[in-house]
């Protein structure tokens, strides 16, 4: 285990420059005294570390080291094979450039480490986007890349949600792909914004180039908006009653988290029904959500969403020909809620 650690720790200086303790105790997920320890282990094996001092420094390899001890294992050289993604990298405008790649690293791999990754590339495929839908269509996806890559200021025009468009100075930081969506994240009036490539209805590439900011980490950035965008998302609280086999179609409608969370603080009575509160993002959005369940779930609260549930009802009635089509929404209040069936 520590030798590992060490050619972790010896591999990071060579790749990094230099690393302050800290940032390598962070990389190598040990304390620092334990990273001390490390680079006196190096040191006393002949690796020459050594140690800038002051606020800005940190340790570092001897000008011009390199260690031969960075040979692929088999599992490493397979892992590679997946972490390729052919399509994305298509989209990217990278794909002669990822096969040519690809094959000159099966050609450098020793016959172990070659054998593992063919396997894998035989056995598993990733399909990025999520069932029933396909990747959105992002014609200037090729020309952000390059604005990404190169740091080069954009003008774009996007269309927000709704009929508007703007026109936007952005610099691009870097791009995401979440769900078969490709997402970039771009500085803007001094903030650091999201947009969806796909939205993106005109690019204009400058010649002007950017200063990208040193601490910036797409990484970092992107977890902190996924859960913020999470958090925003759901603006309200609906209570129901469900039905014992609607779990599974339930998962599939809101998502395993939500519905783990709410099953177990969910109280179930003697018919099997369940009584939990899930999230909801709007009154309406709620409606549309639960109406794909059917009879299986009742809505007992809040009463503008039972009385919207109770609209949806009677106006499918009506449409079918079965009752009246336009019973008044607030009479089932007259009835304790989750009683009647």
């Amino acid at each position: 285990m520590r030798a590992s650690r060490l050619l972790s720790l010896l591999l990071l200086l060579q790749t990094r420059g230099s690393m302050n303790a800290s940032e390598l105790a962070a990389e190598l997920e040990v304390s620092v005294r334990t990273v001390y320890r490390d680079v006196e282990a190096l040191s006393a094996a002949g690796v020459p570390v050594y140690a800038d001092r002051g606020p800005l420094g940190g340790y570092r390899l001897l000008d011009g080291y390199r260690t031969r001890l960075n040979g692929l294992t088999a599992e490493e050289a397979s892992s590679l094979f997946l972490a390729g993604l052919p399509g994305p990298a298509a989209e990217l405008g990278l794909a002669d450039v990822a096969a040519a790649a690809e094959l000159k690293l099966l050609a450098a791999l020793p016959p172990e480490p070659r054998s593992h990754a063919a396997r894998m590339r035989e056995r598993f495929h990733l399909d990025v986007p999520g069932w029933y839908r396909s990747s959105d269509d992002a014609p200037f996806l090729t020309q952000v890349a390059e604005a990404v890559w190169e740091d080069r200021v954009v003008r774009l025009r996007y269309r927000r949600w709704g009929p508007s468009e703007v026109e936007r100075l952005i610099h691009p930081y870097g791009l995401v792909l979440k769900g078969g969506s490709w997402y970039l994240a771009a500085a803007c009036s001094e903030s650091v914004r999201t947009y969806r490539v796909s939205r993106i209805i005109g690019v204009d590439v400058l010649d002007e180039r950017f200063k990208r900011p040193a601490d910036f980490d797409l990484v970092a950035f992107w977890r902190e908006f996924a859960a913020d965008f999470a958090s925003r998302m759901y603006t309200a609280h609906a209570v129901v009653r469900l039905a014992p086999e609607i779990e599974g179609l339930l998962r599939y409608t809101i998502g395993d988290d939500v519905v783990d969370k709410a099953l177990a603080d969910g109280v179930t009575d003697g018919d099997g029904w369940t009584r939990v509160m899930l999230p909801i993002e709007s009154i309406r959005h709620a409606r549309w959500q639960f109406l794909r369940l059917g009879a299986s779930v009742e809505v007992l609260e809040p009463p503008e969403l039972r009385d919207l549930m109770v609209q949806a009802v009677s106006e499918l009635s009506g449409m079918y020909g079965i009752g009246s089509p336009d019973p008044a929404p607030t009479s089932l209040r007259t009835s304790k809620p989750g009683t009647s069936r």
